[in-house]
């Protein structure tokens, strides 16, 4: 006889207490999928960051010469580090849990196993997330070769990557299951994600912005992910990175909320 502390959750049990194993078994799932795609995935992620920090570093860099006593090729390759986090895992969470969730029914069958909604977005969100924390190193790298001075901080690169893409990935998720169609997202993509990179202080300092906009780039959480790497580079006071940091955990806090929620809404009810 089968009791209720042995029964199986399904997709319409109430949601029990939150587990690690089926979180990981969703990571186990995603790198079976990885490794028979990781090359054109890779060179995707990697190859339009590093392009377009040569081409405006080198180009424009030329023009611009140095901001804030640093060459603008090193004030943008930290700049680019947090635009390819952003562009790896809200692409990713955006599009391809839509694709899974309506075209390809991928979540029915993974929530006809025990695993629930809360874990399900959770594993997605982890895996999007550690491939922006390895990507996202790229433009860094760039800009070191091109005479950025290592520093032992920016070891903390790939924490700060991971972290601010799980927000971005959770994000993408919960946009996902708000869009009524997938031609909806180009509302997301242009309104959203264009503003995101663009006051979030990639490209120029943030303060040369006008006060009300310097006031919504300090609510972007990519902003504070900007500060982080640019900080590991350039150096930054402990308790402004705490700040930044904690800004980067709250937006992680809010929008698992959301996803969660929308996904549930979605997939159950």
């Amino acid at each position: 006889m089968t009791t209720k502390s042995t029964r199986p959750r399904t997709a319409r049990s109430l949601p029990g207490r939150f587990e690690f194993a089926p979180v990981a078994g969703v990571l186990a799932r995603e790198w079976a999928l990885y490794r028979r795609s990781w090359k054109p995935t890779t060179f995707a992620a990697v190859a339009e960051p590093v392009i377009m920090l040569l081409a405006f570093g080198v180009g424009l860099g030329s023009l611009v010469g140095a901001i804030g006593g640093h060459d603008y090729i090193h004030f943008l390759g930290t700049g680019i580090v947090a635009m390819s986090v952003l562009f790896t895992s809200m692409f990713p969470g955006l599009i391809d849990t839509y694709v899974r969730r309506v075209f390809q029914h991928t979540y029915e069958g993974m929530l006809a196993t025990p695993v629930d909604v809360r874990e399900l977005v959770t594993g997605e969100a982890s895996w999007i997330a550690a491939k922006a924390g390895i990507y996202g190193c790229a433009p860094l790298a760039v800009a070191i070769g091109f005479g950025l001075p290592p520093a032992p901080a920016m070891l903390f690169v790939p924490v700060i990557a991971f972290t601010t893409g799980f927000g971005f990935a959770l994000m993408g998720i919960w946009m996902s299951a708000v869009v009524p169609s997938i031609k909806t997202m180009d509302y997301i993509i242009s309104g959203v994600i264009t503003p995101l990179f663009l006051i979030a202080g990639t490209f120029f300092p943030v303060d040369t912005l006008p006060a009300g906009v310097q006031i919504a780039a300090k609510l972007n959480p990519l902003y504070h992910c900007v500060e982080l790497v640019r900080g590991t580079a350039f150096g930054i006071a402990p308790l402004p990175a705490l700040g930044h940091f904690a800004a980067i955990l709250a937006f992680v806090a809010v929008v698992w909320c959301l996803a969660v929620f929308q996904m549930r809404r979605r997939l159950i009810n």
